[in-house]
């Protein structure tokens, strides 16, 4: 596990160090990803290489505003602070978007913050940053987002578009490492392959029972499944989204490294585990994939038997941690 680490640290460390000049170091920066296996832009790429915290307080930004983006990093990447009052698992955002929020193919935020307000299919309206920083927290966190306009959204917000200095609103040309791309999918997925992969590159590091790992409380390593993960409404029990996240960044410090059909198969395994219902649970899981489904649930393994033992998936009423199932930030917007 230590070499897992130090490789992971290494690679953040070439790709998050101080940049002075953008312009002169953008190629040593494309070309540590193109060495660790990534793709090289295209010519119609934007590529922006986020500012550091030690940029941060170089520049000539108020005390204050800095003050409030260093919250913000902090919050963002120990959100467990936060266990019990708008986190109900084990999760921190930065356990799905890695380096601090900064690593391209691991969902870089920044965009979000030069592309919101924006439609969102997801929940079928105009959402602005701070809405979408709540679905994270509703979803993947399985929790109850902090109050619009509180100091805690409005740092974590700061520090989003802190990630963002320098990028136009609503860049024209298409971001470069910009979620988490999937490869293209296999014809069959098995979820016994799955299963055998998940115990030989995985479970080192997430546990044979899908748990993750705590120290002392802290997250080391989060959850995939269960009562300490993401809730079946999280965009990552999408199969293609997992299968982007664990071809671009698992295991840890080995970044594609798996095959495309190791990364699906994985994705196939993992997402066919019991976790905390969706928050948009009707009460019924077929009612709720009908209306979900055209929309999100196409894509999960929600309300689908599981190929192992014939298990109806998000049949149940657990909400895992929290004794709630829908914060009333789960509601739609409209401009009639």
């Amino acid at each position: 596990m230590r070499s897992l680490i130090a490789c992971a640290t290494l690679a953040a460390s070439l790709l998050l160090a101080p940049l002075s000049l953008a312009s002169e170091r953008e190629d040593d920066y494309i070309n540590t990803l193109t060495e660790l296996g990534y793709p090289a832009p295209k010519d119609a790429e934007l590529v922006h290489i986020p500012p550091t915290l030690d940029a941060l307080e170089q520049s000539d930004m108020h005390p204050e505003l800095k003050r409030v983006i260093r919250r913000g990093h902090d919050l963002f990447t120990n959100t467990q602070q936060l266990r019990g009052e708008n986190v109900f698992n084990n999760m921190n955002c930065s356990s799905c978007h890695l380096g601090e929020g900064r690593m391209p193919f691991s969902a870089p935020v920044w965009p979000a913050a030069v592309t919101l307000p924006g439609f969102r299919g997801k929940n079928g309206h105009v959402n602005s940053l701070e809405e979408r920083i709540a679905g994270c927290f509703t979803f993947s966190m399985n929790g109850k987002p902090p109050a619009y306009g509180s100091d805690t959204m409005l740092a974590i917000a700061a520090y989003h578009q802190w990630l963002a200095k320098g990028v136009p609103m609503y860049p024209e040309k298409p971001i470069y490492g910009r979620g988490f791309p999937a490869p293209e999918r296999p014809k069959a997925l098995s979820y016994a392959r799955g299963e055998k992969l998940f115990a030989d590159k995985c479970s080192i590091c997430h546990g044979d029972d899908g748990q993750g790992l705590a120290v002392r409380g802290k997250t080391v390593f989060p959850a995939p499944w269960g009562d300490h993960s993401n809730n079946w409404g999280a965009g990552i029990v999408r199969l293609q989204t997992a299968a982007g996240f664990i071809k671009n960044n698992m295991p840890l410090g080995q970044p594609l490294s798996l095959s495309d059909q190791e990364a699906w198969d994985i994705a196939y395994f993992m997402n066919s585990q019991e976790r905390p219902q969706d928050p948009r649970y009707t009460g019924d899981v077929k009612e709720t994939l009908e209306k979900f489904g055209p929309t999100f649930h196409k894509h999960s393994m929600y309300g689908q038997k599981r190929e192992s033992d014939g298990k109806l998936l998000g049949d149940h009423a657990n909400t895992g941690e929290k004794d709630f199932l829908k914060p009333d930030t789960i509601r739609p917007r409209t401009f009639d």
